[in-house]
């Protein structure tokens, strides 16, 4: 039994992870895990995306007390959430919280903790605080700018002629949060990327399952964005910090590929058939402008954006980690 933490009186703290082949990373995620849970009563469910190497005999060598949950198949990340979430409603009295963790996250000693008592934090609008992210930073402990804005036609007109960190400096031009004075507090996004965020039962309640049609990237997005649609908001804890392994989402073809083309997916879903096409034309300017440049991953978000349509469902292989 781990400690019990005052603030989780319903149930203990779940630790969700999802895995893919993940062999390699998941010792580093796993020995930071009793410090950064530390005054918490957790319990660390793993769901596994049928992953070919040794990625389950490595939780179950590491971690032997933790669900290990099989399901069979790459279904994607949010397919992997939702199991996760399963095994965990399965134990008595349930989970007071959520921690969704990719397993190449490395969080610092108290970390979980400074995010789980920030979740129900009532703000001056009447919203409550339904998902608590902290600040992440590279291995080389260079910040990562996580918080972002909702997608708008000028967002992505901005970043295609600006490029998203200059234009992240203007609201109203990037969807990228760069002003660092947001990094410096609690800020409220209205959505941040999902290497690690926790929680409440009770935003997890109201908004039911992540969305599994978005089988990467996305699927944070989109969860945000209707956590907070229902009065449940993202906010940054800047005490809580985690190094972020990153990926290769910004150099592979394939994932930037697939990144792209969920951005335009999801802006169908929210908004009318006319915003979407122009939206969908500066998103494709914008990989234009790069592909022009010899960029790879943007000749391929290029391709992608002409050949699949807006409201299909995405495809390829998975790996959270490599976000």
């Amino acid at each position: 039994m781990h400690p019990q933490h005052e603030a989780a009186d319903r149930g203990p703290v779940a630790v969700l992870v999802v895995t893919w082949n993940s062999a390699a990373v998941l010792p580093g995620f796993l020995a930071a895990l009793p410090k950064a849970m530390a005054g918490l009563d957790w319990r660390l469910v793993v769901a596994d995306n049928d992953s070919a190497d040794d990625t389950v005999a490595v939780v179950r060598a590491l971690a032997p007390e933790a669900t290990v949950v099989e399901t069979g198949r790459n279904g994607g990340y949010s397919f992997g959430v939702n199991a996760a979430l399963g095994a965990a409603g399965g134990w008595e009295g349930g989970f007071s919280a959520a921690l969704v963790c990719n397993p190449d996250i490395r969080m610092s000693e108290g970390c979980a903790a400074t995010l789980v008592d920030a979740l129900g934090t009532e703000l001056p609008d009447g919203d409550r605080v339904g998902i608590a992210v902290p600040l992440l930073y590279e291995e080389d402990d260079a910040l990562i700018h996580s918080l972002r804005r909702e997608s708008s036609v000028s967002r992505a007109f901005g970043e295609a002629v600006l490029g998203n960190r200059r234009a992240g400096r203007f609201p109203a031009l990037s969807e990228l949060v760069t002003d660092p004075a947001a990094y410096a507090g609690r800020t409220r996004a209205d959505w941040a990327t999902g290497a690690l965020m926790a929680l409440s039962r009770e935003c997890l309640d109201a908004c039911g399952p992540w969305d599994e049609s978005f089988f990467l990237y996305s699927e944070e997005t989109e969860f945000c964005l209707r956590a907070r649609d229902l009065g449940h908001v993202t906010r940054l804890e800047p005490a809580a910090r985690a190094v972020h392994l990153g990926g290769d989402s910004r150099v592979s073809p394939r994932l930037w590929s697939l990144l792209t083309v969920n951005r335009v997916r999801l802006y169908r879903r929210r908004h009318g058939f006319a915003a979407t096409v122009v939206f969908r034309g500066a998103v494709l300017l914008r990989e234009l402008s790069r592909a022009a440049l010899g960029r790879a991953p943007s000749r391929a978000a290029v391709a992608a954006l002409l050949t699949t349509a807006a409201t299909s469902p995405a495809a390829g292989g998975q790996s959270r980690q490599e976000v």
